[in-house]
């Protein structure tokens, strides 16, 4: 069975066999498979009132843990957007009652950002539907396939630079 990635390749082939195009064949399925990611999940969110980036800051203070808070520079560092965009993004989750800027109680300069209980209930509802709809779209993977794709997929994001800490 061929996907579209194997016609490229293929045509690359016949018009240029002087180039190595296997590369492309490997970051040709990714940037497709994140198009075809990204549009499944805009739409799971779409169905519970949320976008992916209020998924993602909602999911990252609730991992946090009790309280559900940290400041502005931690969800900062953990989304790849720039200082102005996460402003945005915490003053728009504001807006909707689901995060809330409170003083830090150790550092009265630094503000530490809040889950409320509305962002609270909402990503807890959310979090197993989402985890259901992920194991939805890796269907086509054995638990064992999963298993590699996700070592293979690390080992190409620490080769780049993406570690965590």
């Amino acid at each position: 069975m061929a996907d579209a990635v194997d016609d490229i390749l293929a045509q690359w082939r016949r018009e240029r066999p002087d180039v190595d195009v296997a590369p492309m064949g490997v970051v040709g399925r990714i940037s497709r498979l994140q198009m075809l990611l990204n549009r499944e999940l805009r739409d799971f969110f779409a169905g519970h009132g949320l976008e992916n980036w209020e998924f993602d800051v909602l999911a990252t203070l609730r991992r946090a843990g009790a309280p559900h808070e940290l400041t502005a520079g931690a969800l900062l560092r953990t989304s790849m957007v720039t200082s102005g965009a996460i402003t945005n993004r915490i003053d728009r989750l504001e807006g909707r009652g689901l995060v809330e800027r409170v003083r830090d109680a150790g550092d009265r300069r630094s503000v530490r950002i809040r889950l409320t209980a509305a962002g609270l209930e909402l990503i807890d509802e959310v979090v197993g539907l989402h985890a259901e709809n992920e194991a939805r779209l890796l269907a086509g993977l054995d638990p064992a396939e999963r298993d590699r794709l996700a070592a293979t997929l690390r080992t190409l994001l620490e080769s780049l630079g993406d570690t965590a800490g």
